[in-house]
Parts: C-alpha cells; structure tokens; sequence
C-alpha cells in the first residue's frame, strides 16, 4: 500500500468545494505518535474509522440544507445584504473555530453550523445578483459565477497538498472569507437589492439606491436624459408606506405558483441524489488519485458552459426537459444493463448522466428564481436548494451502511427522474421576461406562459417590479 497522506478518501464529493481536511497527516500507521511538545489533537478516519467520514459529510450537508431554508427566509424579512454580511461574519468565526476543534463530536457540530453559514451566503449572493441583471444576461452571469466556483473547487485540492495540515488549511480558508467580508462588505461594492425593496413597500430606499446605480453606471448621460431618471426616481419615492413582508405559506393560496416551486425542488432532489448513482458506476472499485473529485469538478464547468449555449437560444424549460430525459434514460439503462453492457457503454452512460444532473440542477436553480415571486424569493429558493443537499445526504448516508442500500437508492431517484419528466411540462418559460415581484405576478406568468414558450419583449428595467411592466398585456386590459 502507498504510504502518501489518503487525500483521496478524504474528498467530500457531496459538498461543492468541501474537502474532509484532517485526513491530509494521516497515513496508514494511524494518528501520529505523542510526544514532548503539545500537538493539536488528531482522529484516525481509516479502517474501523472509516465511518466518521461519511458522518461528516452528512453533517456537513444538513448544515447547508438548514442554512438554505432558514437563511433564505432572512433574506425576504431582513434583506439579501444584511444576511449576506452575517454569514460572512458567522462563516469567518466557525472556520477559525474548526481549526481549533478539541474534539470530533465538536468538529461535527462546528460543520453543521458552518454549512449554513456558507449556505447564507451563497444563497443571499445568488438572488441579489439575479435581482441586479436585466433579462438578457441573467444566464451569463450565473453561468459566469458558477464557473468561478468550478475554479476554486479545481485550486482546493492543490492548496491542499501545499499546506500539509488540515488545521492551517481550515485557517486559510476562514483568512479568505474574512477578506471577502472586507471587500464585499461596503454598502457601495454589495447594495440592497432595489428589486426586494421595492416589492416590499420601501421606495425611499430604493430611490437612493437606484439614482447610485445610475450615476455609477453611465455618467455622461444628457441632460435630459437625468432630469428624466430624477422625476422617475422622485415619483418612485414619493410617499413612505410601512415596509410589508411575506411568509412563505402565503405561497399555498397562489393559484400555480405553488406548483412551479413545488416541482422545481423535486426536480433539485433528484439531481442531488441521483448524482451519486452516476459516481459509483464510474468508479466502481478504489478510485484513483482524486478521480471523482476533479471528473465531477470537471463535468460541472461542461455543463455550466453548455447551459450558457442552450439556456438563451431553446429556452430554459426545454432545456430542463432535454436533461431530465437524458439523466432518466442513462439512469434507467445503467439500471437494467450494468452486468451486460460493455465497460465503455457504461462510462458514457455514466459520464451523460452526471453531465446531465449537473446542468439540471444549476438551471433548477435559476429557473426557481425566476419564476418565484420577490417577496418569498429567499425562502422558496432556499428550499429548491435545500431539496438538493437533502439529495445529496443519501450518498453518504449509504456510505454510512457500507453501501447495503445502494441499489435501492438507486431504483428511488431512477424512477423520480422519469415522474419528473412529466411534471417540468407544466413549468413557465421564463427566458426573457422580468422577475416578478408579487404572489399576483407569480400566477400571472405561470398562467400566460405555462401552456407555451412564449418570449416576451426585453425588459429594459429589471429593478421596476414586474406589475408595472405587465399591466399593458391583453389579459389586464380585458379585465
């Protein structure tokens, strides 16, 4: 047996960009001999061990699922940068609180709370920079994001290697967050979303906001091009109502709004949960080197790069449609033919589903965003996402079993992903149309573009709510 650090069974392929760390000084002589000198303490994670990996990754995982749901309601009560900045803040304090851990009970509280920390902050991050982008370039810019984290997934493992510890590497890791904070923290480099305040009854603020924007955006406009943006912006302001929030349960008394969240996080599910599927029938045995890590990270940048061609030009519901079919149909064969078919059949079956699970679950993502309304945008997001690492958990939960369900896991999300053909029929297109801000408009998209991709035209003010563009449409001026 080799005698280098076992990095590759410390690679946490549930969680995007997450690496079991403390596995990096330990060969296969166990934890390191005590001497004379203090040393941090150290857990075997090997042999009869080996059950505490998986534990964490599970820990892990429900810590981003809790973070998802609770953080995301935040967003919608207090606001995309207020919760922004605190998990910044909480996820800085918990990374420098795991570099310490005393214990591995205490490490496995530690990460369930720093995956919701990270979870806040992707989360609040995500739908404020939706809610900054006009219609056109929604796509790119999540696209553009999530090739960035691809990046940072494809660095860990080297900036692994260099540290040696995975004590100094968690200490990294908690130093990059905090420089984050710093620069991220500015109210002027990461503003209130207008969108949200708006939707919410708070147009004093948004004003200012807004008229930064536009100063900051193009500052040699003509002048009556500003005395245009200031009457807008002054009618925009005029009058201060008290701020109203929303619950997430008042999603239940929407007509179709409910069903588009609703069948979005299943199909957000499935992708996290059948992706494990595809994993295990690519690398059936011991895998290499970092194999699964850098073929997931890689395939995640292949689909994010094919999502940016096909999102704009077929419409984001017939892409989700087209992934769903292949996924289902790579899962169903792999299902049935494994012992049968040739061992490159099942590569590229294996390599096209967990291609088509990854560009699924990015567009699920983005397509939840769009439909949902601002006001409970936070929350419903963050259970579409949430319903993700719920699906996710079952990988290592089977781990956990040594693998004695895994052919049921297996049959589970095969048949979801054929059920979830059907339901995504009933989804809205949303390429090209504004974000909607209320319950009202939530159902008034769903109802006039679910039976049909229809394209409406370019929204040239993506920080208007969506009322007061789609009031001119046929169905408003008939009622």
């Amino acid at each position: 047996m080799p005698q280098f650090p076992r990095l590759q069974r410390g690679l946490d392929l549930s969680s995007p960009g997450s690496l079991t760390f403390w596995e990096l000084q330990q060969g296969e002589g166990g934890p390191p001999q005590p001497t004379g000198d203090w040393r941090p303490p150290q857990w075997n994670l090997v042999c009869e061990d080996g059950w505490k990996v998986p534990l964490e990754q599970m820990s892990h995982l429900l810590g981003w699922l809790l973070g998802c749901v609770l953080l995301g309601t935040g967003c919608d009560w207090f606001g995309r940068r207020p919760v922004f900045v605190a998990s910044l803040v909480l996820a800085t304090g918990l990374g420098v609180s795991e570099a310490l851990a005393a214990s591995f009970p205490a490490l496995l509280a530690l990460r369930l709370l720093h995956g919701g920390a990270l979870a806040g902050f992707f989360l609040a991050l995500y739908v404020a920079r939706l809610e900054l982008c006009d219609p056109p370039n929604r796509l790119v810019f999540s696209a553009a994001a999530g090739l960035f984290s691809v990046l940072g997934t494809l660095l860990l493992p080297g900036l692994a290697l260099l540290a040696q510890d995975w004590r100094l590497l968690q200490g990294l890791s908690a130093l990059v967050t905090g420089l984050l904070l710093l620069f991220w923290g500015f109210p002027a480099l990461f503003p209130e979303s207008p969108c949200w305040l708006l939707a919410t009854g708070q147009p004093a603020r948004a004003r200012r906001i807004l008229w930064h924007l536009a100063e900051a955006g193009d500052p040699e406009d003509s002048p009556e091009e500003e005395s245009s943006l200031a009457t807008e912006l002054d009618m925009l302001g005029a009058g201060s109502p008290q701020p109203q929030y929303h619950s997430i349960l008042e999603l239940w008394h929407t007509c179709v709004a409910w069903r588009d969240g609703l069948i979005l996080g299943f199909s957000s599910l499935i992708c996290g949960g059948i992706r494990a599927s595809f994993l295990h029938s690519l690398t059936p045995r011991e895998p290499a080197f970092y194999q699964p890590y850098f073929l997931g990270a890689g395939l995640e940048a292949v689909a994010t790069l094919l999502l940016l061609l096909m999102g704009d030009r077929w419409g984001r519901r017939p892409v989700l449609l087209l992934g769903t079919l292949v996924m289902g149909l790579a899962s169903l064969l792999l299902l049935a033919g494994t012992q049968y078919l040739p061992g490159w059949t099942v590569v590229s079956l294996s390599v096209l589903g967990l291609l088509a699970s990854q560009a699924m679950s990015a567009l699920s993502s983005l397509l939840a965003a769009e439909v949902l309304p601002t006001v409970i945008r936070g929350a419903r997001l963050g259970l579409v996402l949430g319903a993700g690492f719920l699906g996710q958990a079952a990988a290592p939960l089977a781990d956990l079993h040594g693998r004695r369900g895994f052919f049921l896991h297996h049959v589970v999300f095969a048949s979801f992903a054929v059920l979830a053909l059907l339901c995504i029929l009933l989804l809205p297109e949303s390429q090209g149309h504004p974000l909607p801000a209320s319950l009202q408009d939530a159902d008034r998209l769903s109802l006039l573009h679910g039976g049909h991709p229809c394209r409406a035209p370019l929204d040239h003010l993506p920080l208007l709510p969506a009322s007061h563009q789609l009031a001119g449409t046929p169905r408003d001026q008939e009622g």
